[in-house]
């Protein structure tokens, strides 16, 4: 059995047996999450772009538990360069991992990093469909819509899918919607909502509409086993 915890925004940690595998850790400034950097395990990294609040506390947290970072490529490298350990990757390639496999899928977002009054490149967008014990859990970092969810959830049958439902940046309800019509998740959580003003949205409001998938609202801190 694997656990999905929520730390608010689009920050997860699952963990399968002795593997923590943590998603876009965006913690400090995150005024949802009730924990703090130090406070989080990790064995693994999964950052899905390199925009601040997913990136997010990905350096501090990976040089500090020895993690290792996975990510598109450049994403990769740049936290190569802060001292982590990394294992590059890029979409719609997979690997496998101690814990399972890993497989990046497309993302339609931006990805720059904000350093020292600059922006610094930082590769691709991407999702995430990883495998632990046999399950496959998707997330799908910050994107759109894409008509290419149907071929996610037809050829790795979804038993989680964590989809953005906050609007502006991401998809809004209504695309979420058809998101989850595309993929056919067993369950659905929404994610990335609520963190300021912007993208403040009713949950319940999009669980009432979710027809053949069961959708999970997890409070900031809160878990589901799968």
């Amino acid at each position: 059995m694997a656990k999905l915890t929520w730390y608010g925004h689009a920050a997860f940690l699952l963990e399968s047996g002795q593997y923590k595998i943590l998603f876009d850790p965006f913690i400090t400034g995150n005024p949802l999450t009730p924990v703090t950097p130090e406070e989080i395990p990790a064995t693994h990294i999964l950052v899905s772009h390199g925009h601040g609040d997913h990136l997010g506390d990905t350096v501090a947290i990976a040089k500090r538990t020895k993690a290792t970072v996975i990510g598109p490529y450049e994403l990769a490298g740049y936290c190569e360069s802060k001292g982590c350990n990394i294992h590059a990757m890029h979409i719609g390639g997979g690997h496998n991992f101690p814990f399972g496999r890993v497989k990046l899928t497309i993302a339609h977002h931006g990805a720059g990093y904000e350093e020292d009054g600059k922006v610094l490149y930082l590769g691709n967008p991407c999702g995430y469909v990883v495998n632990v014990e046999g399950k496959n859990l998707y997330h799908s970092g910050d994107t759109a819509l894409f008509m290419d969810m149907q071929l996610i959830g037809q050829m790795h049958p979804l038993e989680v899918a964590l989809l953005p439902i906050g609007d502006n940046f991401t998809m809004g309800p209504e695309d979420a919607l058809k998101a989850v019509e595309f993929l056919k998740p067993k369950t659905v959580v929404p994610m990335h909502y609520g963190t300021w003003d912007i993208i403040k949205q009713d949950p319940k409001a999009f669980a009432s509409r979710v027809k053949g998938s069961k959708v999970v609202i997890l409070e900031p801190g809160g878990s589901l086993e799968f």
